[in-house]
């Protein structure tokens, strides 16, 4: 499957595997600047690993085998793209000074889960 794929509006294309590396490095970044409280441990132990998981799973799919195990990879990814919605969540709560930037990775997680979500309909 290509790595390029174009947008609802048939125009642009961007590069998804770009894309979902931004967004892992996104959430590193953001991590690290985070407290080291026992609260905030193990919600940045699995932020990081569902965070960065949703580009290894694309570039995964990328390289899939058959439109069976690319779409398999593909849910993954949208899985993980709302795991890591729910975990920012709790870092929001557990860290309310933070709350805008939980936002704005909140918001890529989410448009990132709605385009893996596009990729597995059905095709007419």
């Amino acid at each position: 499957m290509p790595n390029e794929i174009q947008n609802p509006n048939g125009k642009k294309k961007y590069d998804l595997g770009e894309r979902t590396a931004q967004f892992g490095e996104a959430v590193i970044e953001f991590v690290r600047s985070l407290h080291q409280t026992p609260i905030n441990l193990p919600l940045i132990s699995q932020l990081v690993e569902a965070g960065t998981s949703v580009g290894a799973n694309y570039m995964e799919a990328d390289g899939a085998e058959s439109r069976k195990d690319f779409q398999h990879k593909i849910s993954i990814c949208k899985k993980e793209s709302k795991e890591t919605e729910h975990w920012l969540r709790m870092i929001s709560v557990a860290n309310p000074a933070r709350r805008d930037e939980c936002q704005r990775l909140s918001k890529e997680a989410h448009e990132l889960t709605l385009i893996f979500s596009s990729i597995l309909l059905p095709k007419k």
